[in-house]
């Protein structure tokens, strides 16, 4: 990821993961079988991690952007 990304392409990509999210989970209750299970919650772990670390990133910006 840039350093230099801005708020604003943050609160995209955070929108993104989110909606993804939301999709995985549709999609598993649909599932039947250990190895989809497996696969989404596979699937699910890695976006959440990549959402907490988007949100990280976009609270120290705003934590920077609060004390100028």
């Amino acid at each position: 990821m840039n350093d230099n990304e801005t708020l604003s392409e943050l609160e995209i990509r955070i929108a993104l993961i989110r909606e993804n999210l939301n999709d995985l989970v549709e999609q598993a209750a649909a599932y039947s079988g250990a190895a989809d299970e497996e696969l989404t919650a596979d699937r699910i772990a890695d976006l959440q991690a990549k959402l907490d670390e988007l949100l990280k990133k976009r609270d120290t910006l705003l934590s920077r952007s609060g004390q100028a």
